[in-house]
């Protein structure tokens, strides 16, 4: 079983345990639920360069614990603060050592967008995602089938999320409708196997619809790999492990921020 097929098991488990404990009226509770909501898009579209979506995340299956002074509320106020164009916050506990809770903290403190980044399969996530204060949903291509990419996705336009939609082979193409979806994640870590490739970026850009914003997500390190992407139709790039692994974090991203900056 690879490791994607792990996590959806799990997943499946947790959202029978939200099924049982909660109602989707409840989501709608939640003080978060009717506030406006902030655009990533619209934040792509006015954006000079390469926009930056910065991640909050403690560990991945592939590396393990990635960042020991690990405060989530601390991290995300270095991304605010240089004017990020969005911040990602990892929710999954059991192979990111995640949590709803840094949603929800993050929300309360945030002048960017939220993106929560998590392993969707079920319209009481997406309720869930509203309610603690993301802007974004994820959803990933290979995880969903056609029929669950419309429906997840006309659930979170229906309570004001914007869809990031992720995809990491040419074979997930034919699951999209481009009509539905403005933003397109090109995933460079095989899910199968964790390992990463930024040609992923460069063949299935140039194949998708002029109409889509495009996110390149993983294993971008360096300068070299912000000018090589520069040279695809990459508007963000979504960026995790090389921000949580450095001694300094503010001046981690203000280099990355010039890095994009000049990447064209």
């Amino acid at each position: 079983m690879n490791i994607l097929q792990q996590i959806i098991d799990v997943k499946k488990e947790e959202v029978r345990i939200i099924k049982r404990d909660r109602s989707l009226s409840q989501f709608a509770d939640s003080e978060f639920f009717e506030q406006s909501t902030q655009s990533l898009i619209e934040n792509l579209l006015k954006k000079n360069g390469i926009g930056i979506i910065a991640e909050v995340k403690k560990a991945s299956p592939s590396r393990g614990l990635i960042r020991e002074d690990f405060n989530h509320l601390k991290i995300a106020d270095i991304y605010f603060h240089n004017e990020v164009e969005a911040v990602s916050v990892l929710t999954d506990k059991k192979f990111f050592q995640g949590n709803i809770k840094f949603l929800r903290d993050i929300a309360g403190i945030k002048s960017a967008p939220l993106l929560r980044k998590d392993f969707i399969i079920d319209e009481y996530q997406v309720y869930e995602t509203r309610s603690n204060g993301a802007d974004i949903i994820l959803l990933i291509a290979e995880a969903l089938s056609v029929n669950q990419i419309r429906e997840l996705t006309h659930a979170a336009h229906e309570i004001g999320l914007e869809v990031l939609l992720e995809f990491h082979s040419e074979s997930q193409m034919s699951k999209i409708d481009f009509n539905l979806i403005r933003l397109i994640g090109i995933n460079n870590r095989n899910l199968e196997d964790f390992r990463t490739d930024l040609a992923s970026t460069e063949s299935i850009a140039s194949l998708l619809p002029d109409s889509l914003i495009i996110v390149s997500e993983s294993g971008i390190r360096t300068e070299e790999d912000i000018k090589r992407l520069g040279a695809t139709r990459t508007s963000a790039i979504l960026v995790g492990e090389q921000l949580m692994a450095s001694d300094d974090l503010d001046a981690a991203v203000k280099e990355l921020k010039d890095w994009c900056q000049h990447a064209r």
